[in-house]
């Protein structure tokens, strides 16, 4: 009989998670760990990443944080180089950071700069597209290929329901960088698919809806009308929970996707199916 759940298990595997300390990134590093995978968390919180280490080694899994900026795009060719050299080439790369800048909630219509965009689509969209070119690079010469999966958003593939802010203190909630680089990220997933996949790299891109304690393009304070507006918005009637996305995440990076690539995987409770 077919082993099912075997090609959910990742022993042997090297995964590379950037991002991987945030509420969904620090759930997707725990789950690729715990699928048996050797698991880097690349992060800029070296005091949770210690902690994290310690927590997770702590139930016997092969887990190790290093200090990596997704921002610093000028330094990210000599920084993944250091981590190819030092621990190989990952089988699977997780993107789930969210670098921003400072004035990031004033990225509505109204109130954004062309400066700000520029930061942002550098420091989040061009960090995102770089990165998953180059590990793919790296890939090519894996006779195993590998899997890279994409965070993107409801909100790259369709644009925000404004109704759903009404009657919050939530003020001008849309963000023009916010779909631009979501939206951008979704679609190179889609060219990398087709052009890596002769390798046999997979590249998927992870659509999240909103998720307890996080809110997509808006401040990570929730608003409790607004929460009531997105539950009742959302067929299954709630927000997600972080342990919801890490397991398609995990699903993505085993062999049981093996035949998907190029695919935007929505885990929105249903939000863009209405």
């Amino acid at each position: 009989m077919y082993d099912y759940m075997s090609k959910y298990r990742l022993e042997g595997k090297i995964a590379f998670v950037v991002g991987g300390l945030g509420l969904i990134g620090k759930e997707v590093s725990t789950a690729i760990a715990s699928a048996g995978a050797k698991t880097l968390v690349l992060d800029i919180n070296d005091e949770g990443g210690e902690a994290l280490v310690v927590a997770l080694k702590g139930k016997g899994l092969e887990v190790i944080y290093k200090n990596f900026d997704c921002a610093e795009v000028t330094k990210l060719d000599e920084n993944l180089s250091v981590l190819v050299d030092e621990f190989g080439c990952p089988d699977v790369f997780v993107n789930c950071s969210y670098p921003y800048t400072e004035d990031w909630e004033n990225s509505s219509f109204k109130n954004i700069t062309l400066e700000s965009l520029q930061k942002n689509v550098d420091i989040h969209m061009n960090s995102f597209a770089w990165l998953a070119k180059r590990v793919a690079d790296v890939m090519v010469n894996n006779v195993n290929g590998g899997s890279i999966i994409q965070f993107g958003s409801t909100y790259g593939v369709v644009g925000q329901d404004l109704s759903i802010y009404e009657g919050t203190g939530m003020g001008e909630a849309e963000s023009m960088a916010y779909a631009v680089i979501k939206g951008g990220i979704t679609n190179l997933t889609r060219l990398m698919s087709s052009y890596y996949g002769k390798y046999n790299i997979r590249v998927n891109t992870l659509c999240p809806g909103g998720i307890s304690g996080h809110v997509a393009g808006v401040s990570d304070e929730q608003d409790t009308a607004f929460v009531k507006n997105y539950c009742k918005r959302t067929p299954l009637k709630r927000m997600g929970n972080p342990e919801e996305i890490a397991t398609v995440a995990l699903f993505l990076a085993s062999d049981a996707a093996s035949y998907i690539t190029g695919a935007t995987i929505m885990v929105d409770g249903g939000w863009t199916a209405i």
